[in-house]
């Protein structure tokens, strides 16, 4: 391990208006060319969480009064941790990841990319192309090849389906959302409503050291981003309680991958019994993760104001893919979705012109540690001055910072960075462990976030999908 500045880490750092004198604890090491890609997958990796361990170190400090502890980086844990979906081995099973009709698809001016991993996703991608629900690849790939990226995009967003044509950075820098993406930094921080005084933690005790111990955390978020934020909550001794609607069930495989440390329960806001039950745990909740598209919960009195309101001194994290401003910050997305609109899978495109993609899903794994980054601040600086806070984050703008900020330039293109080549003295099952768990035995990657004294993995394993009380513990 070796101390150096890591230009990556010290812009994510500012943007979270950290001391820079702090980034001097971090020591970096482990084996080189991991995560490679044209554009700088690794570094965004690697400042992440980097950023995430000295945030947590930073509140274990506050917490027990002492020196900060020194913050350790191997970049053979953090790409492990990346693509942690891959390497998830379930009794020997590896899980389903990608459904058939969540692909790229060549129209006829260009290509689209639609994502359907989720039944009612499904049928309404197929709905909006005219297509029985029975309908399967051939099917999607006789319509789509005879109409325009744009047209497929616009008609499956109407039918509440998922499609993105695939842009040049060009493209996206000139579209409506790009422009309302370039306008925004990599993520925002804000105090919410009057100001409440300091809400002091207790002093850590025992090992490891858990500087998240004591605290609630409220997870309202899906698929990758937000789950890997409230696993590493989870990670550093916070409760988190994991929220969904049971008319939107989760795939067992992708919780087995994100839920560690957490509980799991179902309740309908909808209800009143299930809007009671959730103002029971605002009561007493110091940490609220939203994951959804801007404004879709505002009916259930969801919003960063509304919630502060009624539980005052809150820390409030919300992240969507498109962000908040902009002609699509009501549109849902993904990871692999915002790839394909902001240019990244063209800049990866194979020889042949077939739009590429990251080595991992690296814009829902580094907006996750972000913003677990940004939680743990945040209890840092309420710990001295009170007040609620709210942390916003979105995909699109994460892109941006990986493709601009990290090593590129305005129009987008970076020089590349890494080669297809396999990294040398790399041996994944370095970083992977086996635990049992209630869905069978589980070979994972360890957490990537590590300080001197802190925990080593999670608390509990991965339990089933919404079968928990909706209590704290």
């Amino acid at each position: 391990m070796e101390h150096r500045h890591d230009t990556g880490t010290d812009l994510a750092w500012a943007a979270l208006a950290g001391d820079p004198v702090l980034t001097e604890r971090i020591a970096y090491g482990g084996p080189p060319g991991l995560l490679p890609a044209r554009l700088p997958v690794m570094d965004l990796a690697r400042a992440t969480v980097a950023v995430c361990a000295l945030a947590a170190a930073e509140l274990a400090a506050q917490r027990d009064g002492g020196a900060l502890p020194a913050v350790r980086v191997d970049d053979g844990a953090v790409a492990t941790a990346f693509v942690s979906e891959r390497h998830l081995r379930i009794d020997g099973r590896a899980p389903s990841v990608f459904a058939p009709l969540s692909r790229f698809w060549r129209t006829a001016d260009g290509w689209v990319r639609t994502h359907a991993n989720y039944p009612h996703h499904r049928a309404r991608l197929l709905g909006a192309l005219g297509l029985p629900e029975t309908a399967g690849p051939t099917e999607v790939e006789t319509v789509v090849a005879g109409r325009t990226a744009e047209d497929v995009e616009e008609a499956v967003y109407a039918a509440g389906g998922l499609a993105v044509a695939a842009r040049t950075p060009e493209e996206w820098v000139a579209h409506a959302q790009g422009i309302a993406t370039a306008r925004l930094p990599l993520l925002t921080r804000e105090t919410l409503g009057g100001g409440t005084p300091p809400r002091p933690l207790p002093a850590l005790s025992g090992a490891p050291a858990l500087p998240a111990a004591g605290l609630r955390v409220l997870d309202l978020t899906r698929v990758i981003a937000g789950p890997v934020a409230t696993r590493t909550l989870a990670l550093l001794g916070a409760d988190v309680l994991r929220i969904d609607a049971p008319q939107v069930p989760e795939s067992q495989d992708a919780h087995s991958d994100t839920g560690f440390g957490k509980r799991s329960t179902t309740l309908d806001l909808g209800s009143r019994s299930g809007r009671a039950s959730f103002e029971a745990l605002l009561a007493d909740a110091h940490v609220v993760v939203t994951g959804y598209r801007p404004g879709s919960l505002d009916r259930f009195g969801l919003a960063p104001e509304a919630l502060a309101e009624r539980r005052p001194g809150l820390v409030v994290a919300r992240l969507s893919a498109w962000g908040e401003d902009g002609t699509w910050g009501a549109r849902r997305g993904f990871d692999s979705l915002v790839q394909v609109a902001t240019g990244i899978a063209a800049i990866e495109a194979d020889a042949d012109g077939h739009p590429g993609a990251l080595p991992a899903q690296a814009l829902d794994h580094g907006t996750g540690y972000l913003l677990a980054a940004a939680v743990l601040r945040s209890l840092t600086e309420q710990s001295r001055t009170g007040g609620a806070h709210l942390a916003t984050f979105a995909l699109a703008r994460t892109a941006r910072w990986l493709m601009q900020d990290l090593g590129g330039g305005p129009d987008g293109h970076a020089a590349p960075t890494g080669t297809a080549a396999s990294p040398t003295g790399y041996d994944p099952d370095h970083y992977l462990r086996e635990t049992d768990s209630p869905v069978g035995r589980l070979r994972h990657a360890v957490p990537p976030v590590a300080f001197v004294g802190g925990p080593a993995n999670w608390a509990t394993p991965p339990g089933r999908w919404g079968v928990d009380a909706p209590v704290w513990r």
